[in-house]
């Protein structure tokens, strides 16, 4: 009995903890319920292996929604809002899910929590071949980091840069040329430049677009090199973290990228 009298005051602590937590709705674009519960451990370790199944080998994404869900549930145990292994009924009675689909030859991976979207993105493990116009490049068979740059302008071309294209072209263009310093007036530095003005530009026929900034890229890059799945991953990453959705815009830049890694890989 007397292991159990501080059961209430816990409560009360407890109760303090869940108002501070954590939420759904303060990383991720979800609505209703699911937008004002703690995210919990038991939640996150499901998403997390239905993640690795579907990309395989065990795999998951880096900076991907399974790891967001994953870093808020720890600051939750520690603060005390939720326990261990606690799943939130919203979790329990709708699930978690994440599938591939294949739009127009890109492979699209959906994560899902309680029926709602938590992060799209192109399957960075590779997955379906995609079509990615070669438009020149470094001088070998490969797709490189310019050419995918050049196909995402064709692909998207008429998009307003914003923040998350601007931090895909910076870890395209630090991959390319082998240097975390980014060269002054380079492409990173333009679609930085596109994406601070367009934030602050009315209407969409006044702003800087992907196709103003990568055009030619292979030809403005300082030097190039063919695209390697570590390449695809980091830019992916880049962009979905600059995203509130976490979402890649489908055949934008992370887009572009995955699919070089793929022609690359079906031409060794």
């Amino acid at each position: 009995m007397s292991q159990q009298q501080p059961s209430r005051p816990q409560a009360m602590d407890n109760d303090q903890a869940a108002a501070a937590s954590i939420k759904y709705g303060n990383v991720f674009s979800v609505q209703g319920d699911l937008a004002t519960k703690p995210v919990a451990p038991g939640d996150a370790a499901a998403l997390q292996a239905a993640e690795s199944r579907a990309l395989g080998a065990g795999q998951s994404l880096r900076g991907g929604p399974a790891a967001v869900m994953e870093s808020a549930a720890a600051v939750n145990y520690g603060a005390g809002a939720v326990h261990g292994n606690q799943v939130t009924d919203a979790v329990r009675e709708g699930g978690v899910s994440v599938t591939a689909t294949d739009v127009g030859g890109t492979r699209i991976v959906t994560e899902r929590v309680a029926g709602q979207v938590v992060g799209q993105y192109v399957d960075p493990t590779g997955g379906v071949p995609l079509q990615v116009a070669a438009t020149g490049g470094g001088g070998g068979d490969g797709i490189t980091v310019g050419d995918a740059l050049e196909a995402a302008a064709l692909s998207v071309g008429d998009k307003p840069v914003d923040q998350a294209d601007a931090a895909a072209i910076q870890a395209a263009e630090v991959r390319a040329i082998g240097s975390n310093r980014i060269p002054p007036g380079g492409i990173a530095a333009q679609a930085q430049a596109a994406a601070t003005q367009n934030a602050r530009t009315m209407g969409d026929e006044n702003k800087t677009t992907i196709s103003d900034v990568l055009s030619d890229a292979a030809t403005k890059l300082g030097a190039d090199k063919e695209v390697t799945r570590e390449d695809a991953q980091g830019v992916i990453e880049a962009e979905i973290r600059n995203k509130p959705d976490m979402r890649t815009t489908p055949g934008g830049i992370g887009s572009a990228m995955a699919a070089a890694v793929r022609v690359n890989r079906d031409i060794q």
